[in-house]
């Protein structure tokens, strides 16, 4: 059984994405050599290696060239999402192929990014001060998502710690064509979030303020701050 249908129309939904990947003019690279030989051979390398372009030019398992946008504002931070998943998946979608996850409002954006940081640095033991720069992108959305909050049968998705049944449900929900689900989020007691499975429905793509996360070290509460 899959969960329901809800027609959602909300504008202004918002993704945290680390600063270093958001500048579409500079690659790194250009800072290592100053050759055009020598660049074009690293570029070259990049190319190779690099899950976006891969994906862009079709040589991905997980997701077709087809299904990815082109000539739209910031469409190379959408096909990212898409096409640079996590190594062991995330919530609702597997090691092959991304999604683009958005909090209905900052907030939950927030606590959710601190809360999987702070996990990163905890697993070190991280004793030092650390600054992390993230750009708010927001994004609207229009269509039908499935949707499981307020639904107890779906309850297993929501697990702290485990997304095994997130995972399988996603899977099904991918074999079924679903543009992606509406869920209550676990880290903000009071926040929705969608994961939205298409690239071509992520709408209006643009940049919001930078945001920085504060740690005075792995183990205390990230302070907070919009950049001014």
């Amino acid at each position: 059984m899959l969960p329901h249908l809800s027609e959602v129309s909300r504008d202004d939904t918002h993704r945290l994405i680390p600063s270093r990947y958001t500048d579409k003019d500079e690659s790194v690279l250009t800072r290592l050599s100053g050759d055009p030989d020598d660049l074009s051979s690293l570029f070259e390398l990049e190319g190779a290696t690099n899950d976006r372009l891969l994906g862009e030019a079709g040589l991905l398992p997980g997701i077709t060239v087809r299904e990815l946008v082109f000539g739209l504002s910031y469409s190379q931070i959408v096909n990212a999402a898409f096409t640079r998943a996590n190594p062991f998946g995330s919530r609702f979608n597997g090691p092959e192929r991304g999604a683009w996850y958005a909090g209905f409002s900052r907030r939950t954006s927030e606590i959710e990014v601190t809360y999987h940081k702070g996990k990163e640095l905890q697993e070190i033991k991280w004793r030092e001060r650390e600054t992390f720069t993230y750009v708010d992108f927001l994004s609207d959305f229009r269509g039908k998502f499935h949707d499981i909050r307020d639904d107890p049968t779906f309850e297993n998705c929501l697990n702290p710690i485990s997304y095994g049944a997130s995972k399988h449900l996603a899977g099904q929900l991918l074999e079924a064509g679903s543009a992606g689900i509406v869920y209550p989020s676990v880290r903000h007691e009071t926040g929705t979030c969608i994961a939205c499975f298409r690239p071509a429905l992520v709408n209006n793509v643009r940049k919001g303020p930078s945001i920085f996360l504060t740690f005075e070290n792995a183990f205390a509460a990230p302070v907070i701050q919009e950049a001014e």
